[in-house]
This record gives structure tokens, C-alpha cells and sequence, in this order.
């Protein structure tokens, strides 16, 4: 009996077991999945938390519903992997499981701490919040809700980032919220970010940038926090700037888990170094990564590890077979970029093409507007949930092709 070993039943682990468990015979494969929690996060939903449009029990569902019956799911903390000798160890009475292949889902996860005074200075969760963790968006909720107003400042500490549009999400339901609370003139919003622009596309960030002009959102580009000066509620960058906040809300450093470190399997942010077009590991021809657990130069994102998805089951095939895995990644993602008052644009682009205006997924037709506001895109947002839940997560048929697509765009 062969063991394909999946580390991490979140998005992309969990799409894979259901996919192989479809795909492997079992009597000759045995599957087993591995995570440390019985929670399932909706990660998109934790955006909206902050504003009271979810609350946290609206965003989290048990694993075990999204996992196969054919599906050994084993929850444990993962003390390290060992690919030479294709094995794991888990803490769990340290228990050791050998395997055949491994697909390494394991993820992103925020450090504050390595930001100097972000946690240790005082102010964490208390006028320092995140909004990327379940505790952190309530916490954040918790406070937006008694909050007269002052000088809120929105920083990214330093790319890449889960989710790399999130924060300008944060921002356009910020401006919406306030408004809807009747202090926004009371609130003045910053927007600090190491980038040159709104986003990491130029295309794209100069009609977001545009969009947090219009709303009266400063940007303040090409900031590389060095630290948090807690006692003068100012974020310092590295060559000697100061944003002052009365209200942080923080992107924190996003790094790989801490397995990987452990492991020897990673970068100096713990993110395994992979072939961005099949998607397998350098330097292991059995270990296969998806979503954010590998340095693949595009967004850290759920709608990437679901177009990785069927290039990563269709080259684990292919290599079972004795074939030689195909680079037909091409880095596709596309985000729902939620933008208040119930409005919304959505951006689709790849390793090679960056967004462009059109409509989606029907050329000519939509319903989606690519790179221009509309309340299509934000129902769209809004109903991915019951898509994520539904279908996404227990590997069912989507709409919309793992190689991103030009048909629709305007060039």
C-alpha cells in the first residue's frame, strides 16, 4: 500500500485530497491529511468582521465535514518533515508517517514580531491590530465599534502578502463604514505600503490609486517600516520617515510555517523554492506544494491555489505514471476586490499579463466587469462564500479554466 501524505487541510490541502481521493484507487493508496486544528477559516470572510457584515461564527466551519471518508484526516502539530528519508514526524506521540509523495499545504501565517515594538511595545491589540487572523478581526471589530474617530493608518510591513489586495479592501470598507457611522470626517485614512503605488501591478494600481484619491485616502508609498514607537503612536520606516496613527491596523510580516524552517526545506521566509510551472519542489522529485506554502512569484492567494489545483493532481499523475510533469501553470489569479457602498471590481492576470479592463468570465458578457467598479463584482464577492463552501473546497467543477484566459480582455 502507497501513502500520498497532504501537510495542511486548509484550502489548497483540502481540494487535493478530495481530487486524489477521486482520482487514486484505494486499495492500492492510502491518503492521509495532517493539521494542527479542527477549524476551517473562510480566510476572505475575515475582512469583513472588522464592519459587523460577518460575524466570527459566519467564517468557520469543522474540517472533518470537507474531508473524503476515504480520507485518513490526523490532527497533530507537525514536528518536521524529513524528505530524504520521505517521512514526517508529528508531536502527536510522536508519531511517524511514511510516504510516497507529499503535497506541502501548510501556508502563510503573520509575525508581528518581527516588526521591533509591534508586540512587544504595548499597543497590540489595543490601538494595533490585524485583521488576518480570526482574534485579530474581532478584536478589531470589538474596537471600530465604540471608536470616535482620529488618524487611522493602514500598513503593509513588507511584501509578499496573503492576499495582496485585502488591504485596499480594508480601506474602501473603512471609508464605507465611517460613512455609514456619520464620523468619516472625523477619521483621517493612510495608507503606508513599501510599494510604488496602490497595488503591485501598474495597470491596475494607477486606477486603484486613483480610487483612494477619490475617497480621501492618503497613500503613502514606498514605506519600509523599520518599527513601532508605541510612545509616540508612530511607525518609523528605515530611512528615518514617521507616520503617526491613532489606530494601527497592521499587515504583518507574512512568512511560511515554521516547519518548513525546521525542515531545511525553505527561504529566508520559510517558503519552499518550487518550479513555478509545475508546481514540484526543487529539490524533491516526490514533494508537490500548493497555495501559499511555496515561493511562486504570485499572490498568495485561495483563487491561486484553486487554479494550481488541476496542474498539481494532473502532474502527481503524470509522475505516478513514470511522465514527466507539464508546466502548464501559468500563475492565474483573480481577486474580487471589494470596494463599499456594494460595489466591487474584480482583477484576473497571470505571471505574464497583468490586469486588464473587459468583462468575465463571458467575453462581451460578463457578469463580471474586469478592472472597473460595479455591484455585479461585489454580489460576486459576496455569494463566493457559498461557492467556497459548497464547491471550491470538496474539488468540485468551477467555471472558470486553470490557464488564465485572454478572451474578454481589452488589450
Amino acid at each position: 500500500m502507497k501513502t500520498l501524505l497532504i501537510l495542511g487541510a486548509g484550502t489548497g490541502g483540502t481540494m487535493v485530497a478530495n481530487k486524489m481521493a477521486q482520482e487514486l484507487d484505494s486499495q492500492e493508496w492510502k491518503i492521509i491529511i495532517v493539521d494542527r486544528d479542527e477549524a476551517h477559516y473562510y480566510q476572505p470572510g475575515l475582512l469583513f468582521i472588522p464592519f459587523g457584515i460577518y460575524g466570527p461564527d459566519d467564517v468557520v466551519k469543522p474540517k472533518r465535514d470537507f474531508i473524503p471518508r476515504n480520507v485518513e484526516l490526523i490532527l497533530s502539530a507537525i514536528e518536521v518533515i524529513e524528505p530524504e528519508k520521505n517521512r514526517v514526524r508529528l508531536r502527536r506521540d510522536n508519531q511517524v508517517i511514511n510516504y510516497d509523495y507529499l503535497v506541502v499545504a501548510t501556508g502563510s501565517h503573520i509575525h508581528p514580531k518581527e516588526t521591533e515594538g509591534m508586540l512587544d511595545g504595548g499597543g497590540w491589540r489595543e490601538n494595533i491590530f490585524d485583521f488576518y487572523t480570526p482574534e485579530g478581526a474581532a478584536a478589531l471589530s470589538r474596537f471600530l465599534k465604540f471608536w470616535k474617530g482620529g488618524r487611522m493608518v493602514v500598513n503593509v510591513t513588507e511584501m509578499p502578502i496573503k492576499c495582496p489586495v485585502a488591504p485596499l479592501e480594508f480601506l474602501f470598507l473603512a471609508d464605507w463604514f465611517f460613512h455609514e457611522r456619520g464620523i468619516r470626517d472625523e477619521v483621517e485614512i493612510v495608507f503606508a505600503t513599501p510599494l510604488d503605488g496602490a497595488f503591485t501591478k501598474p495597470r491596475a494600481a494607477g486606477i486603484l490609486g486613483d480610487m483612494l484619491e477619490e475617497k480621501g485616502i492618503h497613500l503613502e508609498s514606498l514605506f519600509n517600516i523599520g518599527e513601532v514607537d508605541t510612545k509616540k503612536q508612530v511607525i518609523r520606516s528605515w530611512d528615518e520617515r514617521e507616520v503617526d496613527y491613532d489606530l494601527l491596523v497592521t499587515i504583518p510580516t507574512n512568512m511560511g510555517a515554521e516547519v518548513i524552517v525546521r525542515s531545511g526545506m525553505g527561504d529566508e521566509l520559510n517558503f519552499i523554492p518550487i518550479d513555478k510551472y509545475t508546481l514540484q519542489a526543487d529539490a524533491w522529485e516526490n514533494v508537490w506544494v500548493i497555495g501559499d506554502a511555496g515561493n511562486a512569484p504570485t499572490s498568495k492567494a485561495g483563487s491561486v491555489a484553486h487554479f494550481m489545483l488541476d496542474v498539481i493532481i494532473e502532474n502527481m499523475l503524470r509522475h505516478m505514471e513514470g511522465l514527466k510533469p507539464l508546466p502548464n501553470f501559468d500563475g492565474h489569479a483573480n481577486c474580487f476586490i471589494e470596494s463599499g457602498f456594494e460595489k466591487g471590481i474584480l482583477i484576473d492576470f497571470n505571471y505574464e499579463v497583468e490586469p486588464l479592463p473587459g468583462k468575465y468570465p463571458l467575453p462581451g458578457l460578463g457578469p463580471f466587469s474586469l478592472l472597473k467598479e460595479s455591484p455585479a463584482n461585489h454580489w460576486g464577492k459576496m455569494m463566493f462564500r457559498w461557492v467556497y463552501w459548497n464547491i471550491l473546497l470538496k474539488g468540485g467543477e468551477m467555471p472558470f479554466e486553470s490557464q488564465m484566459d485572454m478572451a474578454g480582455k481589452w488589450q
